[in-house]
């Protein structure tokens, strides 16, 4: 027993591949030095889109749909790159190694970004606030100090809340208690460091310097990297177990289709399978059979069943039923894309909207209009102890669920508000739009005589949607992934958003060359105040919804994940693990768990 010897009981090793210690490593103990670094880097890159479309319309003097389609390009690489940091994490170096790597490069980034705004040859030139063109040697570097940001996160972005969620055991009923609200004070740490962002350095960098605005973050990232690396000693690693786990996936697809014509036993009993042993020594988890997606069963049909010419070696019922997992995930990343185009308009056009008002607070002080971001962060920062503390508990005790309610039913909550949200940008710009009407506003430089905190509700509100979809969507792929991809898993909720970024910026190009050809009125022109941004918002509004109606559809059809662990290899509890499922609205995938003892010197 792994307990007895006072190890963890999830195999999980120390750096040097021995057994990892469960009263020395791991635990909150642990995560207090990945937190730091969490906190830093939201800090970095919200303090860089956040007010990224001002820097390239003030200095770049980049138009309204050109800055808004570059916010968004840059912003989706950066959720899109964990794709590849993931696969070599998984599949080559481990967590740690890959977050190592990858964070220097992200340094490297924000050093050259903070050079390209501080270095007088690197930057335009201005005077009297007012801004020459760039050249293509100044463009060239801003962007590449952006895109090396960008393959730097890459590596960071998905490794780090996963290895954060690796100090847990599993195993230990305790330690699995304090992991189910481990996500909710991950992401606490980094809202925290996008509302000193959104707040702070936004205003730094109009006010003191584009330059101190990103210095601050560099030396902060800096400073949390030597924190990380200090608390080394007390982080526990998941042994890799696969060298490519993304090959089981094309395997099982490839076997399958060149199986499509055979049929498949009506006992799952028949499909080839590995024998328990095999998962006993070498540690992996036996997946049982399920019905969802059906199709794939034929890749698991013995040779003995398949025409005797055949070479193919069939798949195993676990291999098989970690594709249809992935599958599944799909299904539901799909359904979360227009939410995300959704979040995409804090750093694009509520900025440009906000521009456009009245940003006096007392007689001098004019607050950016970036910094009405902090207010979705402080609405997270308000909400996240109040739905951990109260709502879970709350919840619990009526639907004796451990999570409160349903992952899928977290992520529903989340999509509902947020379309609530959008509503009221639309009305708040049909309000806009009026008083401009009313007071013959035509320049794109004139203010409207209309309060900027008139947007607050539509910056609360996705603040208040983000801690049921955004931390419900980071829980929802890590725990749903298959054993061997996790990290990977963990890029179904980046690339999402990263997608969203990128469908966001497809829609802003289209509708403004749709809106406006033949000499139309763009609804996202240049000057915001002859435009129509409140039919633009109108359009993703009918959007959400429709795309709500199909998120409830994905929800009914998807079959949750459900472990039970096995001493020993004693073999699945089905009753226990249909319970489980049960509270989580589906009829689950049954898994064999078997805890023995973490083999010595394995890489991870």
């Amino acid at each position: 027993m792994d307990d007895a010897k006072g190890y963890t009981q999830d195999g999980t090793v120390d750096l040097h591949g021995q057994p990892a210690l469960a009263a020395k490593t791991g635990k909150w103990k642990a995560c207090a030095f990945l937190v730091g670094y969490e906190a830093f880097e939201r800090m970095a890159f919200y303090g860089i889109a956040s007010n990224l479309v001002v820097y390239l319309t003030t200095q770049l003097h980049e138009d309204t749909v050109s800055s808004v389609r570059n916010v968004n390009n840059w912003s989706g690489s950066v959720w899109i790159t964990p794709i590849l940091g993931a696969y070599i994490a998984d599949s080559y170096l481990g967590r740690f190694w890959t977050f190592t790597i990858s964070s220097l490069i992200y340094v490297i980034g924000m050093v050259l970004l903070t050079m390209a705004v501080s270095i007088k040859f690197l930057k335009p030139t201005c005077e009297n606030g007012v801004c020459n063109k760039a050249s293509t040697t100044q463009i060239a570097f801003f962007y590449t100090s952006l895109y090396t940001i960008a393959m730097g996160a890459g590596g960071t972005k998905p490794n780090i809340s996963t290895f954060g969620a690796d100090q847990f055991d599993d195993f230990n009923p305790d330690e699995k208690k304090l992991k189910a609200s481990f996500f909710n004070w991950w992401m606490f740490s980094a809202f925290t460091g996008a509302l000193f962002a959104t707040l702070g350095l936004v205003y730094i960098q109009e006010n003191l310097g584009w330059g101190l605005g990103y210095g601050i973050p560099t030396v902060g990232i800096i400073f949390s990297l030597i924190i990380f690396y200090v608390g080394t000693p007390t982080y526990r690693h998941k042994v890799r177990r696969a060298t490519r786990p993304a090959g089981d996936f094309l395997r099982v697809v490839s076997t399958a289709f060149a199986n499509a014509r055979l049929r498949v036993p009506s006992d799952s009993s028949e499909l080839y399978e590995l024998d328990q042993q095999y998962y006993v020594s070498t540690r992996k988890r036996r997946v049982h059979h399920s019905p969802m997606f059906r199709f794939l069963d034929t890749a698991a049909i013995k040779k003995d069943n398949v025409n005797s010419t055949t070479t193919r070696q069939p798949c195993t019922v676990t291999q098989v039923e970690g594709t249809k997992l992935v599958l599944g995930m799909a299904m539901i990343w799909v359904v979360t894309l227009i939410p995300s185009t959704i979040w995409a308009q804090i750093n694009t056009l509520f900025v440009k909207q906000g521009t456009t008002l009245d940003r006096r607070v007392g007689p001098t002080f004019q607050i950016p209009a970036a910094s009405l971001g902090g207010f979705v962060t402080l609405s997270m920062l308000i909400s996240v102890p109040m739905y951990d503390r109260y709502f879970v508990p709350f919840m619990q005790r009526r639907t004796q669920n451990p999570r409160g309610i349903t992952m899928l039913t977290r992520l529903g909550i989340g999509f509902l508000i947020q379309i609530l949200a959008i509503a009221i940008a639309y009305l708040v710009e049909v309000k806009r739009m009026r008083v401009i009407v009313a007071h013959g506003i035509t320049r794109g430089g004139e203010v409207v005589p209309m309060s900027i905190f008139n947007l607050l509700p539509q910056y609360v509100l996705l603040g208040v949607a983000d801690v049921f979809n955004a931390i419900g969507l980071l829980e929802f792929f890590y725990d749903q992934s298959p054993e061997d991809m996790q990290s990977l898993g963990t890029t179904f909720f980046t690339s999402g958003i990263g997608v969203g970024n990128f469908l966001n910026s497809f829609l802003v190009t289209v509708v403004d060359k749709v809106t406006g050809r033949n000499g139309g009125k763009s609804w996202i022109g240049k000057n915001v105040n002859d435009s129509h941004l409140d039919y633009y918002y109108g359009f993703l509004l009918l959007l959400s919804a429709v795309n709500l109606g199909a998120f409830l559809l994905a929800s009914r059809k998807y079959v949750y994940k459900v472990e039970s662990a096995a001493e020993g290899g004693g073999g699945c509890n089905n009753k226990e693990a249909a319970a489980g499922a049960q509270l989580e609205g589906g009829k689950g995938l049954l898994l064999d768990v078997v805890p023995t003892a973490a083999p010595l010197g394995l890489q991870v």
